[in-house]
């Protein structure tokens, strides 16, 4: 993990704590999870972890993360911003 200044919410500290990913950057508004060897489990089953515990985050993933095995888990209010 990268130690910022960033501040990290309630919701998107109840995703790390669950989800466990192996390695993950700090960003203004959330997390870039990093090294997914399988990328599409890794995004469905963050997707679906959002879901299930009701958390106000988003997955962001675009085809040029992809190719670092990457996405982001972003709060969905300071998105919005």
């Amino acid at each position: 993990m990268q130690h910022t200044n960033v501040q990290i919410s309630a919701d998107l500290q109840k995703f790390i704590s669950k989800f466990e990913p192996s390695k993950f950057k700090l960003l203004a508004k959330g997390i870039e999870v990093r090294g997914a060897n399988n990328l599409h489990r890794a995004v469905a089953s963050a997707i679906e972890l959002i879901d299930k515990m009701k958390l106000n985050l988003r997955v962001n993933h675009t085809a040029e993360m992809a190719i670092y095995g990457s996405f982001e888990v972003i709060d969905a209010a300071q998105a919005e911003n």
